[in-house]
């Protein structure tokens, strides 16, 4: 095996050979007078690292239970209590602040919005399925505006008449998602163009309404510069970039519990098998299991491997990028800010501890907040336009204490649904985004959805890249959920020509998270009408998951950029074989494996003759990649293995698949995927 890399060392940049000895990888610089070794793979030690936590609640070196350390929040300086992540014990509905409910509504606007609903209800002729839901909003508009306190009793009724649901009341009681509901309804135009996406979205009972585009008469302050300012220079030194996404810490992890459940959430204490609800038929690994979120074993495994695989364990990364997702997938009446805010304390203080000392730049993920995949809009006003104020002042706080944001991007992130922007020492600057702005499962983004950007963070990014445009500078852009790829997860309202106004020569690359898997995504110019070599003008990452859920192995990448022009010019990824977990819960001797699972520039750009070895693995290069992809299926099959992370339950790509991932490839919104690409083969999961 033989994989071309380049590393930084000191201040001097080599090049260096890497091949395979033994079991492990010899670097080799290029002027033959240097030579060092990284293991192609590393089995973390089996005890649980104990010197991490100073207490603990549990004895942590034993193998029949996830440790329980003693987390203290440096922001309340407060210590959460064991009863929060007890296993045997989860809390239910722990919550001490609730949602706030909207207000009444003035008699005058109960009287508009009564006129409203039969105007609505009688120019339907035919009264169709889709204006029976319409109607419906309606009537629960009315309510919500005249008696806010009853919007919750409404969902459940409906919930339990329409069997919803077998869990009403744990989805949408008074402390979960009853308020939320209350309030959309309240705000959105229910009757026009929010309730047909509402009804659409959710209940799958109108047509999607036409996307709307962004008006752009006077958005950007500037035209393209037309020729394009020259392009940065490549400076030959690299710089390393670790990209981790899609955690799902899961402290209420059981080890043994059922992990192949039908009752929701597996490996967790009473999860069962409907063939076996007494024995587990496949007790959870401590370490994880496929259908299960990452217990502490495997996060503290993955961050202990990560710098002797790398090579960082004296240095540690330029910087480190997280995506998004810290949180399980809890059940929404396990959800409380208690446990959101434990969950981002314990991640954010093992990277700073174990990763480094380089920073680490986080977005926001859809399961980040509480409740998940909601952000309102701060037009919502006074207390309802601030409910998630809690959230962004924490994990602000938390990035402020770490020394991971400067001053200026604190303030605006504590008042800007945790966006903000960095400007680097060398020249970058980062821009993370809140992307449940933009996510279809928030609810929020329903109240005024014929307005592409009711929260302002278009409007915020747009100037930002206007800044870094007018001093020179390149940005790389960070969030959660992806853009395009198959077009499932974003709302179809295009950003496409936000891209398009400031690429090639602002925006050097974007990077996502959510999907869980290996994927990636071009964006064109003119709006994708004409997809070539030529019109490719940025690249969108999207990282593999640390959580196997579901069916997915554990993984990471890291990036070599180039600190001149801070383009990608290598991407390497690990992985680690969930399905090998079983055997080490016996033993202590060994942790899970994680291993070299491949070189980007090695595994696609093998036929790509006019790129030379040090040119940037840019838009350029991916469309060339699926050009070769449309005359060679096989190297498909390579992508779909790498989009698994190598698992044994990832399905071959044939037929339809081939073309229809290389569209959505194509696809940097999903506006594009929508219109372009035949849908149902967006993921191996």
């Amino acid at each position: 095996m033989f994989i071309k890399i380049r590393y930084l060392l000191g201040l001097a940049t080599l090049a260096w050979s890497w091949h395979y000895q033994g079991s492990e990888f010899v670097l080799a610089a290029a002027d033959g007078a240097t030579t060092s070794t990284v293991p192609s793979s590393y089995a973390v030690p089996g005890a649980f690292p104990t010197s991490l936590y100073s207490h603990y609640y549990n004895n942590p070196t034993a193998t029949s239970a996830q440790p329980q350390p003693v987390i203290s929040d440096p922001v309340t300086h407060e210590i959460f209590p064991f009863s929060l992540t007890d296993p045997h014990n989860i809390p239910q509905y722990d919550t001490v602040d609730p949602h706030p409910l909207p207000p009444k509504a003035s008699s005058q606007k109960l009287l508009q919005q009564a006129v409203a609903q039969i105007k609505s209800i009688v120019v339907n002729p035919m009264f169709s399925t889709c204006a029976r839901c319409q109607a419906s909003l309606e009537v629960a508009k009315f309510l919500a505006l005249a008696a806010p306190e009853q919007g919750t009793n409404l969902a459940l009724t409906l919930c339990e008449y329409f069997n919803y649901s077998s869990s009403c009341e744990k989805s949408y009681g008074p402390l979960v998602m009853g308020p939320i509901l209350t309030q959309v309804v309240s705000f959105a135009d229910v009757g026009g163009y929010d309730g047909q996406s509402i009804c659409s979205q959710f209940l799958g009972l109108c047509p999607a309404p036409a996307a709307t585009t962004l008006n752009l008469t006077g958005w950007f302050a500037k035209p393209k510069p037309n020729p394009l300012p020259p392009p940065k220079q490549p400076s030959g030194q690299l710089l390393k970039v670790l990209h981790l996404s899609d955690l799902h810490i899961d402290p209420r992890y059981a080890n043994g519990a059922e992990a192949n459940c039908t009752s929701g959430l597996c490996c967790r204490e009473g999860a069962y098998n409907s063939l076996s609800p007494q024995t587990p038929l496949v007790p959870a690994s401590r370490y994880g299991s496929f259908h299960c979120d990452s217990p502490y074993s495997l996060i503290t495994s993955v961050l202990e491997a990560i710098p002797p695989l790398t090579g960082t364990e004296s240095t540690g990364f330029d910087f480190t990028m997280f995506t998004g997702d810290m949180l399980a997938h809890d059940p929404e009446n396990q959800q409380s800010r208690a446990f959101n805010e434990y969950s981002e304390v314990v991640l954010y203080d093992l990277f700073k501890r174990m990763l480094g000392p380089g920073p680490t730049y986080a977005t926001l993920g859809n399961h980040d907040t509480c409740l998940p995949d909601l952000a309102s809009p701060l037009s919502l006003g006074g207390a309802l336009g601030q409910q998630f104020s809690w959230l962004y002042d924490h994990v602000t706080a938390l990035w402020e204490q770490e020394g991971w944001l400067p001053a200026a991007s604190v303030e605006f992130s504590r008042a800007h649904y945790a966006a903000y922007m960095v400007k680097r020492a060398d020249g970058l600057r980062v821009i993370s985004l809140d992307t449940n702005l933009w996510y279809r499962s928030n609810y929020f983004n329903y109240i005024n959805s014929s307005e592409p950007d009711v929260s302002g963070m278009l409007r915020f990014l747009t100037d930002e890249l206007q800044d870094a445009e007018d001093a020179g500078d390149r940005v790389w852009i960070i969030g959660h959920v992806v853009s395009g790829w198959d077009g499932s997860n974003s709302l179809l309202n295009p950003n496409q020509s936000l891209v398009d106004r400031f690429s090639p020569h602002v925006i050097a690359n974007i990077f996502w998270g959510h999907t869980h898997e290996d994927q990636l995504s071009i964006f064109y110019a003119n709006n994708g009408t004409n997809m070539s070599a030529e019109t490719a003008q940025t690249v969108s990452w999207t990282g593999p998951s640390v959580t196997p859920l579901t069916n997915l192995n554990s993984g990471f990448r890291v990036y070599e950029v180039d600190s001149g022009t801070f383009e990608v010019i290598e991407a390497y990824t690990w992985k680690s074989y969930v399905n090998d977990y079983p055997a080490l819960d016996s033993q202590t001797q060994f942790g899970p494996t994680f291993e070299f699972e491949y070189s980007t520039r090695e595994a696609y750009g093998g036929n790509i003759t006019t790129w030379g070895a040090t040119d940037p693995l840019n838009a350029t290069w991916w469309h060339l990649v699926t050009e070769q992809m449309e005359v060679d299926p096989t190297l498909m099959q390579v992508f779909n293995s790498y989009q698994g992370k190598g698992s044994i339950l990832t399905p071959p790509c044939t037929g339809e698949c081939i073309p229809a991932r290389i569209c959505y490839i194509r696809s940097g919104s999903a506006s594009i995927a929508k219109q372009n690409c035949p849908s149902g083969h967006g993921s191996v999961q």
